[in-house]
């Protein structure tokens, strides 16, 4: 097949793994590099579950960037070793990896964790720190030559996502070093996200902004019913799953108050995502098990064996 040329050349297409532990801020990057919201954010650590595949252009270069769950030292449960396996399985597909360091935090366990792996796999990195807008230059440098002395890091950008400094340059840089070849999505597709997951993430960040303190990671988010009703509205019921029956309450808040304003707060995202009017109805469900039930492993593309 012919290449197609561009103004900038050749058609480049690849795929970039962005890894980094819980919390460095990859979700917001991916958003700034896609121009739009694809993946959920919120203060809470392990918010990402699932690997979210966003898609950017940039001149003649389609990037397909993965969104990978946070890498952590200490995997307990079954749903966080299947996480981390989800990230390590993304960076190793990957044609470009990029390591977020959250520049407050500097070089933690779990940096170290991530270093060391990259170094038993025999795999180069792009190094990015992130919040540079949180420390002092000389900080900075001091955190950017240490990491360069791991033997890892082919190159540095120093970025903040929340701010978008810095994030052009990293995005063109990026997209230099894809290889050439066919773009594998079309031009106007931002995500490879179904529209029932991404209506499922949006309430799961509105349930974690909301009650992060009171419910730490003891729910999920199933998008149940998707249907086109009259004048093109979108009708969907979900099912907030938690573990007891005192999570169920918390959720529900006194008269339904808590559940309530989370429903609003969803449905006007997700109105202004889909472009058009959303009825969403909730229901909360206990599933004391749901974090050991293949069935949820699937609906987030997450390995239940891992």
């Amino acid at each position: 097949m012919a290449e197609i040329e561009h103004d900038h050349g050749p058609e480049r297409c690849g795929f970039v793994a962005l890894l980094g532990a819980p919390n460095a801020g990859k979700s917001t990057l991916t958003n700034a590099l896609v121009g739009s919201k694809v993946s959920i954010v919120t203060p809470k650590v392990q918010t990402t579950r699932a690997r979210i595949t966003a898609i950017a252009i940039h001149e003649n270069a389609q990037i397909v960037f993965v969104d990978t769950p946070g890498i952590f030292a200490k995997t307990k449960q079954r749903l966080e070793k299947a996480m981390v396996a989800a990230a390590w399985s993304g960076a190793a597909d990957a044609d470009i990896r990029a390591v977020l360091v959250d520049a407050d935090r500097g070089m933690d366990g779990n940096t170290r964790v991530i270093i060391a792996g990259l170094k038993q796999e025999g795999m180069t990195a792009t190094l990015v720190i992130n919040k540079i807008d949180l420390v002092r230059r000389e900080n900075l440098l001091a955190l950017a030559e240490k990491l360069h002395e791991e033997g890892v890091f082919t190159e540095v950008f120093m970025i903040s996502a929340l701010k978008g400094d810095g994030v052009a340059d990293l995005l063109a840089a990026l997209a230099s070093r894809l290889p050439v070849g066919p773009w594998h999505y079309p031009e106007d597709q931002l995500a490879d996200i179904s529209e029932r997951l991404l209506a499922a993430e949006i309430t799961r960040e509105k349930l974690f902004l909301r009650l992060h303190q009171e419910l730490p990671y003891a729910s999920t988010v199933e998008t149940e019913s998707w249907k086109t009703v009259k004048g093109g509205a979108l009708r969907i019921e979900q099912v907030i799953y938690v573990r007891r029956d005192t999570q169920k309450a918390i959720v529900l808040g006194k008269g339904g108050q808590q559940i309530k304003q989370i429903g609003a707060e969803a449905r006007e995202e997700m109105a202004e995502i889909f472009g058009c009017t959303v009825h969403l109805f909730l229901f909360v469900k206990v599933r004391d098990n749901w974090q050991d039930d293949p069935e949820r492993y699937r609906e987030m593309g997450l390995d239940y064996h891992r």
